[in-house]
């Protein structure tokens, strides 16, 4: 209905007298309102041609912002103090950007707490009311966020804010549990912040407050109305009350669920987690993530986590973080992964410390992957604050361990009942990183975009209200997703081409702290990539040929040594080489030494020494023996591509060695030329001490066994002989097959 005020605005417009009786008459009335009409339709015809023609000029939508602050719990002094500090940073941020933003109050508490908000100091709740009620803060929206139950005098800044958000099954009460007596000073302020607010009437807010107080509920014409016992007369003489219940009786501890709360429009919406509180709010998740600085600046420090993840590397970066804290003071942890993944339980391990132990309001913690962050490694990424890959990178996937079903279910648990809500995540993705069988699909609502699986899907609030779209999991197979699709699936909070581009986005160009890798870290990378696997093997390789021919120098040995030992420490660094394969490879060597210098011939230490040298070099480049998903399949197929090209530059190598060596100028003295082959025929026979050449062909009979040296008879003459393979038993035929100075190598006759 149109009332008289603006009656007299239109009829103005259109030339009409506008005095009241003229406004009494039906018929005059009549005709000012189809003028009012004309005047309204004009007017939009008008506004919609000048919108028209300034569409160009039109601005875009603003999207919505928002700052989180954590309130620490119980309230202190301090505590309102720094609300206040963060609060104001916030003004001044939505100031700059001319946009009324919403300020969201944090009353979170760790899960061990089991009475949060209780020790609270009344005169530092009071004042932080009161600064909430304040015209300081009309420019914004501030909200209260209850994930759990919320007690003591942390209750009254609640009520100071514009809108309360609250988990279902949390409750809001008991806010006089630290008082023995509830002062008249401590009750006029419930009932001043109440009446500034009027979210949760005066009568509600003492109810809270005092245990003793009796509050009902009236049915009066003006609806139902909240009231303490001993005003209910004054309440009678104002209105008319029909009926009356008691909403709380005297000696009951006042509280009321989020549920009933949202039931009695005293909360504007309820959400679990920090996710149903952005999409409650219309706000981009990011919003809802603390800012740890108090005086506006971050002090950063970078943590690498590379290779596999062990018990040592999970432990080492949760004494370096701490020790950070406490010398330095940070409050930006960057969390460098470059990780297949590895041991489960350390990197729960990590992800615990990094999720829960550490305060979000204090530090901020990051994730910055360069390369890839599979398998468990991934659960470290996701228990960071933000995610930030390159185009690149890989998140999730098959990585260095298998898990059992049993394990995977665990995992599955750990996502979605803990780690996931912490981080205001979706859970059906992440668990997709380890359980192949998992459909998960794309699900929108309106303007948002989710990635649900059946049973996360039926755990939202409205299930039905969310559209189903594409499955983005393929059967089989463990989901990952590149650095440049990752912001599409809700994983990565930002793409950056560089570390440089990744300290700008977070204003840390200045931070001398937070640099590139060192030239360590960079050597140590390097010495770990499949081309300087392989450098290091042929020269070691080579630089033992040069030994075993230039003997007594020295330089060779050496040089091979060094080779082979940073060939094993790079791989120990990187997680796949430990001292198992450092044993074979030693072995495999003595083996081989101990056939050219020891056990003429080669059988079984040659083949034996040689097989424990290409086994140490293969199974120090990949974690498993025999590969059990795709990531352990590319590991096996790089380590025997590793081999391979050593063991055929290695081959080149020789080949050219065999010919420079002798005629090389700083060489030429240390290594002699191979006679000719005149010269090495009489050279030969000159070394002979009985010439037993004339034995080739002939037969005889073993009188030892040969294993592989032993005697045997030829005529009436017993010599040294070596088998040429396997063992020989004692009196079997044998053809002498080669002589080869003092030696004669036989062959048993079948």
């Amino acid at each position: 209905m149109i009332s008289q005020k603006h009656l007299r605005l239109f009829a103005f417009i259109c030339g009409f007298n506008c005095d009241s009786s003229y406004l009494a008459e039906p018929m005059k009335r009549n005709r000012l309102t189809l003028a009012a009409f004309i005047s309204l339709t004009v007017c939009s015809a008008v506004v919609s041609t000048n919108a028209v023609g300034a569409d160009e000029k039109a601005p875009d939508v603003v999207e919505r912002q928002g700052r989180l602050v954590r309130v620490p719990l119980p309230i202190t002094g301090q505590t309102t103090d720094s609300v206040k500090r963060a609060a104001r940073r916030a003004l001044d941020l939505f100031a700059a950007k001319k946009i009324r933003g919403t300020l969201i109050l944090d009353f979170s508490a760790p899960e061990e707490v089991q009475d949060a908000g209780r020790g609270s100091d009344f005169g530092a709740a009071y004042a932080l009311a009161r600064f909430l009620t304040s015209e300081e803060l009309n420019g914004v929206t501030t909200v209260a966020y209850v994930p759990r139950s919320l007690q003591g005098h942390a209750v009254l800044p609640v009520l100071a804010c514009d809108e309360i958000v609250i988990a279902p099954e949390a409750s809001l009460g008991a806010a006089g549990v630290d008082e023995k007596m509830i002062a008249a000073p401590v009750r006029g302020a419930y009932a001043e912040i109440a009446a500034r607010r009027r979210k949760v009437s005066v009568a509600v807010a003492i109810g809270l407050l005092d245990s003793e107080q009796e509050v009902l509920s009236a049915k009066t014409e003006a609806g139902t109305e909240y009231v303490l016992a001993s005003d209910l007369p004054e309440l009678k003489k104002k209105r008319t009350v029909a009926t009356t219940e008691k909403f709380k009786t005297a000696g009951e501890v006042g509280s009321i669920s989020g549920a009933e709360a949202r039931r009695l429009g005293w909360v504007g919406f309820l959400a679990s987690n920090k996710r149903e509180l952005a999409t409650a709010l219309e706000l981009p998740p990011a919003v809802l993530e603390n800012d740890p600085t108090a005086d506006g600046q971050w002090k950063a420090a970078r943590f690498n986590l590379q290779g596999i993840i062990t018990a040592d590397k999970s432990n080492q970066i949760q004494k370096l973080i701490d020790e950070q804290i406490r010398r330095r003071g940070i409050n930006f942890v960057c969390l460098a992964i470059d990780s297949p993944g590895g041991s489960l339980a350390d990197s729960v391990n990590l992800a615990n410390y990094l999720a829960f132990n550490l305060d979000p309001n204090r530090v901020r913690t990051v994730a910055y992957i360069a390369r890839e962050a599979r398998s468990d490694a991934a659960l470290v990424a996701l228990a960071c604050d933000q995610i930030v890959m390159k185009p690149g990178a890989i998140f999730g996937g098959a990585g260095a361990s298998n898990f059992s079903r049993e394990t995977v279910a665990e995992t599955k648990t750990y996502l979605r009942s803990r780690l996931a809500p912490n981080k205001g995540r979706t859970w059906s993705l992440p668990a997709a990183v380890f359980d192949s069988r998992l459909d998960v699909m794309r699900c929108s609502r309106g303007g948002e975009t989710q990635f649900f699986c059946e049973e996360e899907l039926k755990e939202q609030k409205e299930p039905d209200k969310w559209k189903k779209g594409v499955r983005v999991t393929t059967p089989g197979d463990e989901w990952s997703v590149e650095g440049g699709n990752a912001e599409e699936y809700l994983i990565a909070n930002r793409t950056v081409n560089d570390f440089a581009e990744f300290r700008n986005y977070y204003g840390l160009s200045d931070d001398p702290t937070l640099v590139e890798p060192g030239w360590a870290d960079v050597l140590i990378q390097a010495l770990a990539s499949d081309g300087v696997a392989v450098l290091l093997l042929i020269i070691g390789g080579a630089a033992l040929y040069v030994e075993l021919h230039a003997p007594g120098t020295g330089i060779g040995g050496f040089t091979a040594a060094i080779c082979f030992a940073l060939f094993f420490w790079s791989r120990y660094l990187g997680g796949t080489a430990g001292w198992l394969e450092g044993m074979l490879f030693l072995t495999g060597v003595a083996f081989l030494l101990l056939e050219i210098f020891v056990i003429p011939g080669f059988g079984i230490f040659g083949i034996g020494g040689g097989a424990l040298i290409i086994a140490s070099l293969v199974l120090a480049s990949q974690t498993s023996l025999i590969p059990h998903n795709s990531y352990q399949l590319s590991q096996l197929r790089h380590s025997l591509l590793i081999v391979f090209g050593a063991a055929v530059g290695l081959g080149v190598v020789l080949s050219i060695l065999r010919h420079w060596l002798p005629k090389a100028p700083l060489m030429n003295g240390m290594v002699l030329q191979p006679p000719e082959a005149h010269e090495a025929e009489v050279i030969h026979e000159r070394e002979l001490l009985v010439d037993l050449r004339d034995l080739v062909g002939e037969h005889g009979i073993t009188t030892t066994m040969l294993m592989p040296g032993g005697k045997a008879r030829f005529g009436d003459s017993i010599i040294d002989v070596i088998a040429d393979g396997d063992a020989i038993e004692r009196g079997r035929m044998i053809e002498a097959v080669e002589v080869r100075g003092n030696r004669v190598l036989v062959r048993e006759v079948e």
